[in-house]
Order: C-alpha cells, then sequence, then structure tokens
C-alpha cells in the first residue's frame, strides 16, 4: 500500500519542483520590471529586456536538465510552461482588455516547445554520455 502512495507523489512533485522553480525565477527576473520605456520619438518597448529573458531562460536550464538526466523529461516539459504560465497569470492578470491570456496561452506554448527541445538535446547527450562511458570501462 505505502509503494502505491509513494509512487504517484514523486510523480507529481518531478513536475511541481520544476514548476515551482520557474515561478520563483520569473518573480526573479521578470517580476520586478512592471514599466515599458519611453523612447525619445513616443515609442514603446518593454517591460522586459532582452538580458531579463536570456537571464530567466538560463536560470531554467539547469532544472531542465536535472529532471531530464534523472529520466524525468515529461515532468520538466510539464512542469516549467505549467509554472512560467501561472507566473505570467498573476503577473499579468491587472490588464483590463482581458488579452493578457492570449499571453499566457503563447507563454504556455513558447514553454513547452522550448522545454521539449531542451529535454531532447539534454536525453540524447546524456544517453550518448552514458553509452561512452559504457564503452570505455
Amino acid at each position: 500500500m505505502r509503494r502505491r502512495l509513494t509512487k504517484p507523489l514523486l510523480r507529481t512533485l518531478t513536475v511541481l519542483a520544476p514548476a515551482a522553480v520557474a515561478l520563483v525565477a520569473w518573480a526573479a527576473w521578470l517580476g520586478w520590471d512592471q514599466r515599458r520605456d519611453v523612447a525619445p520619438d513616443g515609442t514603446t518597448t518593454g517591460p522586459y529586456a532582452a538580458w531579463q529573458v536570456i537571464g530567466l531562460v538560463l536560470t531554467l536550464l539547469p532544472p531542465v536538465y536535472w529532471a531530464t538526466a534523472r529520466h524525468h523529461a515529461v515532468s520538466a516539459v510539464l512542469g516549467v510552461p505549467a509554472g512560467l504560465a501561472a507566473a505570467a497569470f498573476v503577473d499579468w492578470s491587472d490588464d483590463s482588455s482581458g488579452l493578457f491570456v492570449i499571453g499566457v496561452a503563447l507563454v504556455l506554448a513558447g514553454g513547452l516547445a522550448a522545454t521539449a527541445a531542451a529535454s531532447a538535446v539534454i536525453g540524447v547527450a546524456v544517453r550518448a554520455r552514458a553509452g561512452g562511458s559504457r564503452s570505455a570501462a
């Protein structure tokens, strides 16, 4: 009975851990910047700068690597985008037009695609390294 309980709990935790890391990383890199920058010609950019988004992506690579290397790639592919989408929803929900939901959906779709690609590349690299170390031994 106890073994039946621990396996679903472990699977849930392997999804929640990357989601929590993604949520905290969003808050650290993007959550504090809420103002758009206005250029002298009147055009606006932002609120996020490229270095913030790059920092967020680089921060999320270690948890994706960790989960994928431990054969929990599905957990990483589901957890990271879920955390990003939850963070985007909370961050953007004060938009009175309601269009923030489209942005959240795009964050979710982009997060799924990027995390799946990263997990695939990491998985191939980990398997190649494991295969190389076995043949050398």
